[in-house]
């Protein structure tokens, strides 16, 4: 399938955007600070999974949860350079874990959760309501499709994806930190494993943002990294920093 030629004449800028986001709504301003001082260094700003709300919320996402038209301050930055975030997002009397991609001005793509952990130490399908479908759309760097996290461990959205066509696939995610050894973590391993599939599969870029911190107990290990079209990881970020770093792809 012919794949979208890019609107860019150069090197795509991605910055990615390995933070430990804090269990309060004021994520939204650190995010705004992080945004203005990579605005004209960047064309894309990735952040985690729930980057605006931290992940362990249970019960605060009554009050912590986000309406999109809270969020007009990144709005009016994507005016400069597009932008991902993820959050906890109302609908309705519902909450979405929710991919948002904002670019000139506008909110210009949501991606619901479809596959909510619900067992060992993950509650998501106690609090969120899953989406349903898969999506992809035109950003300016071509056919996009974004997931969040438990999303890509399924073989059937790898299904979706290579229907979809992308040019480009956004992960985030926030992942606890397991499977500790002597040759790192088996959940690094295996993340790394699934994207790398997914890349080669799809002939499709992959920038995958993991953020790091601590919540009660949970620590998240970050690597966040991008992988190219062929499934070669050509940039990474290290494990538990707080990181943020612009690279060309």
């Amino acid at each position: 399938m012919k794949k979208f030629q890019r609107k860019f004449a150069t090197k795509m800028r991605v910055t990615l955007a390995q933070t430990s986001p804090k269990l309060n709504r004021s994520n939204l301003s650190d995010i705004c600070t992080t945004i203005k001082e990579h605005i004209n260094t960047s064309d894309l700003i990735v952040f985690s999974e729930l980057s605006l709300n931290g992940y362990l919320l249970q019960d605060k996402l009554y009050e912590d949860a986000w309406n999109i038209d809270e969020l007009n301050r990144l709005e009016v930055l994507s005016q400069e350079v597009d932008i991902i975030v993820g959050g906890a997002i109302k609908d309705g009397d519902s909450f979405r874990n929710a991919a948002l991609y904002f670019s000139n001005g506008n909110l210009l793509s949501q991606h619901n959760k479809v596959h909510l952990p619900n067992y060992g130490m993950f509650e998501e399908a106690r609090y969120f309501k899953a989406g349903k479908v898969f999506e992809s759309f035109v950003s300016q760097f071509g056919k996009t499709s974004m997931l969040v996290c438990e999303d890509l461990w399924h073989e059937s959205v790898h299904v979706d994806l290579i229907k979809e066509n992308p040019d480009l696939i956004i992960a985030l995610v926030a992942s606890p930190a397991r499977g500790f050894s002597d040759d790192g973590l088996s959940i690094e391993d295996k993340w790394y494993s699934i994207i790398k599939t997914v890349a080669s599969e799809c002939k499709a870029e992959i920038i995958f943002v993991n953020r790091v911190g601590f919540e009660d107990g949970l620590g998240f290990w970050g690597a966040s990294c991008i992988v190219n079209k062929e499934g070669k990881m050509i940039h990474k970020l290290p494990r538990y920093e707080t990181i943020i770093k612009t690279f060309n792809i």
